[in-house]
């Protein structure tokens, strides 16, 4: 028991300061290149971010566990918007840029959408649809740099910039790619060793895959979000969780389904109807609305989002124990 307690240790410990070096890096390309803090969030940062979901799903998938695949996709983003999202915003809320939020914004409404309706209308993912939302994940990324080169003011970066220390730019790429990695490593320590002391302390699996695995892998997205808060880049935090939900259906599940194409999961049913379909679903489309209409209208965040998103987040999952 003290041996997973200790690495369960060590993997908070790799997640703070991998966190600390991938902030670091992305804020400092982002303030070298004049790039919007947001954009950079949305994809560098959130690719690294999402590391933990792509290895989990990609190998539940290679498993042929479609529960794990496709609850993990979803409940990241409920969590990454109502909880990770949510802290933030009750925390620090702050202005935004509408033309740097709106592209990761629609082409998350569009892939939320069209992943809906396969849910709905079909009940099963199939293989070619798997290889179309990875195209969309490239085809996102490609607008994303021209969007950048084409708006490259968009949205000031946050923060004291005259007295930033300004790094190398290899040491910055450095301090990215091994963020990145001992974030992953981390967020691995604490999923799998926080499981074996669950399963010590008698807690059910059903209980344990939906604390460990969902809040598990949006670890390095609450890592990130905190740290990125600390050093008062807001932008750069905003900007990631929605580039994570975003490659949350588009990656993590675009790969999942390609692996191994699946049926929806429906194991849990409310009056004969399965209940994936009735709450978790809306949920996760209601709660990135919640988020995303207000900053793209009004290009700013308030402090009541932020803490209506933390009581959903709340009610969702004492209705998973309970309901």
């Amino acid at each position: 028991m003290l041996v997973p307690v200790l690495l369960f240790l060590l993997g908070f410990v790799l997640l703070i300061k991998g966190g600390d070096w991938f902030v670091d890096g992305a804020a400092g390309i982002a303030h070298r290149f004049h790039l919007p803090e947001l954009l950079i969030g949305a994809t560098v940062v959130s690719i690294g971010t999402t590391l933990p979901e792509v290895m989990v799903s990609a190998q539940a998938a290679m498993q042929g566990n479609a529960g794990i695949s496709y609850g993990n996709a979803i409940g990241s983003i409920i969590c990454n918007t109502s909880l990770i999202a949510a802290l933030t915003v009750a925390i620090k809320p702050g202005k935004t840029s509408r033309k740097t939020l709106v592209l990761p914004a629609a082409f998350f409404a569009a892939a939320a959408i069209c992943y809906s309706l396969i849910a709905w209308t079909s009940g099963r993912f199939t293989r070619w649809q798997g290889i179309l939302f990875l195209i969309v994940f490239v085809v996102y990324m490609v607008l994303s740099v021209l969007h950048m080169k084409k708006h490259p003011d968009a949205a000031e970066p946050e923060g004291e910039e005259e007295e930033k220390k300004e790094h190398p730019l290899w040491l910055e790429l450095v301090m990215l790619v091994v963020g990145a990695a001992v974030i992953a490593v981390g967020a691995r320590l604490l999923v799998d060793n926080g499981t074996l002391i669950a399963q010590a302390l008698g807690v059910p699996d059903s209980v344990i895959g939906l604390t460990m695995v969902a809040l598990g892998t949006s670890l390095p997205e609450l890592v990130t979000a905190i740290t990125s808060l600390a050093k008062g880049h807001g932008a750069l935090s905003l900007g990631n969780v929605i580039g994570a939900n975003l490659f949350n259906i588009v990656l993590v599940s675009g790969m999942a389904i390609t692996i191994s194409p699946f049926a929806v999961p429906a194991e849990r049913t409310i009056s004969g109807m399965n209940a994936s379909l009735i709450v978790d679903i809306p949920v996760m489309l209601f709660v990135m609305a919640l988020l995303c209409v207000p900053a793209i209208v009004k290009e700013k965040l308030s402090r009541w989002q932020g803490i209506l998103l933390l009581c959903i987040y709340v009610g969702f999952t004492v209705f998973q124990f309970v309901g």
